[in-house]
C-alpha cells in the first residue's frame, strides 16, 4: 500500500474508497459533469442522493434529466451558418478600462486571514480560495489558449494576472470536468512540477489515467456524491455533486469521464449546470455556503447553450437554492467562447439582482487578480 493510500483512513466517507486508484474507481460509482462542495461535517440523505448516482452505460456517462440534450449536427450546422457572434471584443487598450487586470499582491496571497475567507480570481473558472489555512485552486488555466493546440483554438483576451510561481503553496486542486478551459495540461504540468506529490488533485471519476500520465501522483478520482479530504484537513470534507454538463477533449472520449466539484460547508463550485431545480443536490443538506463560485458566462445562442450552460437569470436562481450567502460570477471574461456581448454577463446579472430585490455585493463579480476577503458572518471586508 502507497503512503498516499495509507493516509486515507480518515478521509473516507462510504464507498469513497474507491477513490484510492483509477481501476477501483472504473469499477464503482460513476459521474459525469457537476459541481464540487466543500463541507465541514458532511450529512446527507441517502435516498436522495441515491436516485441520482453518476450512470455508465456502454463506457460513457449521461445526464439523468429530461431537459439534457447533446448539440446535434444540425444545431452545429445552424449555428455555423446562421447564427452571428455579437461577443464584440474591443481592442487591449479599451479592455484595460472596462476588464483592467490587477497584480495580486503576493503578500496577501502567502499570509491570508486567520479568521475569513479569502478568494481571488485569476479569470474564468480559476479561483484561488483561502479558509482554515487550506488553499485550494479550481478548474486552473494558466495558458493563453483553451486548446490542444498552442497556435490555435480559443486565446485569451485578458492575460492570466500572475503565474504559477507567484502562488503561494496550494494543498489541493479541483477539477470540475475534461473541456480545455477547465483542464490545462501544460498548468497541470505546471503545477505538479512545483508542487509534488504534496498537492492533492480532486478529479471527476475516469481522469485518473489521464492525471497519472500527465505525472500527478495524489490523485483522487470521486463520482457524484463522493467524498474525500487532504489528511491534514480532516474535517474539510470534498464532496463531488451532480450538474447538467457533458466533457470531453476529442471526436471519440464524449462523457467518458464524470464531472463536478464542491469543498467545505463554506465554500460552493459548480461548473456550467443547467437549472438547479433540476438537481437533487439543491435541496440537500450541503448548505448554506459562505462563498458560492457560480458560472454567469458563455451561454448565447440560448437556444443552442441552454441545455450545458446557465444564463445570468439561472446563475441567480442557483445562488438563492444553494442558500449562499456571497457568491462569485465566474466562466466569463477571459475567453471568447460564445456569441453574447462579452460586458453581458456582468450587466445582465446586476439587472437580475436588482429584479428579485437582492443587493449587488450578494451576487458580485472581480476583476482579474483581485483579492477580496469574506467574513464567515457573509460580510466581504475588502
Amino acid at each position: 500500500m502507497s503512503e498516499i493510500q495509507a493516509e486515507e483512513s480518515s478521509c473516507l466517507t462510504g464507498d469513497a474508497h474507491r477513490g484510492l486508484s483509477p481501476s477501483e474507481s472504473s469499477r464503482g460509482r460513476h459521474g459525469r459533469s457537476g459541481s464540487i462542495s466543500i463541507s465541514s461535517n458532511p450529512t446527507t440523505s441517502s435516498s436522495e442522493e441515491a436516485a441520482h448516482r453518476s450512470v455508465r452505460k456502454s463506457g460513457r456517462y449521461f445526464n439523468p434529466w429530461p431537459s439534457w440534450h447533446f448539440p446535434s449536427l444540425f444545431m452545429l450546422c445552424k449555428i455555423l451558418m446562421c447564427e452571428r457572434s455579437n461577443s464584440n471584443v474591443p481592442s487591449r487598450r479599451e479592455l484595460d478600462e472596462t476588464l483592467p487586470i490587477l497584480l495580486p499582491d503576493r503578500q496577501r496571497l502567502i499570509h491570508p486571514p486567520d479568521t475569513h475567507l479569502q478568494v481571488t480570481w485569476f479569470g474564468h473558472s480559476t479561483v484561488l480560495v483561502q479558509m482554515d489555512g487550506l488553499t485550494i485552486l479550481t478548474d486552473p488555466i494558466f495558458s493563453q489558449r483553451a486548446s490542444p493546440i498552442a497556435v490555435v483554438g480559443p486565446k485569451r483576451f485578458r492575460s492570466v494576472p500572475c503565474t504559477i510561481h507567484d502562488l503561494p503553496k496550494v494543498h489541493a486542486v479541483m477539477i470540475s470536468h475534461t473541456h480545455y478551459d477547465h483542464l490545462d495540461r501544460s498548468t497541470v504540468h505546471a503545477l505538479n512540477a512545483r508542487f509534488g506529490s504534496e498537492l492533492r488533485w480532486f478529479v471527476p471519476q475516469g481522469l485518473g489515467p489521464w492525471m497519472n500520465d500527465a505525472g500527478c501522483e495524489n490523485v483522487m478520482e470521486l463520482g457524484w456524491w463522493d467524498e474525500n479530504c487532504i489528511p491534514e484537513y480532516p474535517d474539510i470534507r470534498f464532496v463531488f455533486t451532480p450538474a447538467q454538463h457533458w466533457s470531453g477533449r476529442h471526436l471519440f472520449d464524449r462523457n467518458k469521464v464524470t464531472g463536478s466539484v464542491a469543498s467545505d460547508w463554506r465554500f460552493f463550485m459548480t461548473e456550467s449546470i443547467r437549472k438547479a431545480n433540476d438537481l437533487p443536490c439543491m435541496h440537500l443538506p450541503y448548505g448554506p455556503f459562505d462563498l458560492a463560485a457560480i458560472p454567469i458566462g458563455a451561454y448565447e445562442p440560448r437556444w443552442f447553450m441552454k441545455a450545458q450552460h446557465v444564463d445570468p437569470e439561472e446563475a441567480v436562481q442557483i445562488h438563492l437554492d444553494v442558500q449562499a450567502k456571497r457568491s462569485l460570477g465566474i466562466h466569463w471574461g477571459t475567453f471568447d467562447l460564445s456569441y453574447e456581448f462579452y460586458l453581458d454577463p456582468p450587466a445582465r446579472l446586476l439587472q437580475s439582482l436588482q429584479d428579485k430585490g437582492l443587493a449587488v455585493d450578494d451576487f458580485f463579480v472581480m476583476r482579474h487578480g483581485e483579492i477580496r476577503v469574506i467574513e464567515y458572518s457573509t460580510d466581504v471586508i475588502e
